[in-house]
């Protein structure tokens, strides 16, 4: 480690190396999508087109990164997998038990548990970018967590970021 001075302030210098062996990058807004209908019997009201495109998923296919977008329409999505969504452009309004709305807009963010269902409406266009995870029992999700620490602590993976455990 080598330390240098700029003005008052002191920082450190450390020589890091970043592995990025299967980094996916790309940009979500001009992705090409393939079709992927909405089922009828979930349709409530117009005729939504649907397209999606998984632009990776994890070794172990548990959890995918999928770019998705829709035309105008109503329709009722059951959620089979946690799903975090990050609107990228356009926008799609969730319609809520009481009533209530909720729009989703360019940078609007949501997460959904497997089991959930919602109904959507889409005024125009939304294009999104979801994670999607199988769900996992818990005690499952924790061996595998404690099992990959050890990994890491053994140097036989790559360590985690700051933060994580």
């Amino acid at each position: 480690m080598t330390e240098k001075s700029c003005g008052k302030a002191k920082f450190c210098v450390t020589e890091v190396s970043v592995k990025l062996d299967g980094v996916v990058t790309g940009t979500a807004e001009s992705c090409e999508l393939n079709p992927e209908p909405i089922s009828d019997k979930c349709i409530l009201s117009g005729k939504p087109v649907a397209r999606s495109k998984v632009v990776a998923r994890t070794r172990d296919w548990s959890s995918s990164v999928v770019i998705w977008d829709c035309t105008a329409g109503s329709f009722r999505w059951h959620y089979g997998q946690d799903e975090v969504i990050v609107v990228v452009s356009g926008d799609m309004v969730l319609l809520l038990q009481d009533g209530t709305e909720r729009r989703f807009s360019a940078g609007d963010y949501a997460f959904f548990p497997a089991g959930s269902v919602a109904q959507w409406r889409v005024d125009n266009y939304i294009r999104k970018v979801a994670l999607l995870k199988e769900p996992m029992w818990r005690p499952v999700g924790f061996a595998m967590k404690a099992w990959n620490k050890i990994l890491r602590n053994l140097g036989m993976t790559a360590h985690a970021p700051q933060g994580a455990s």
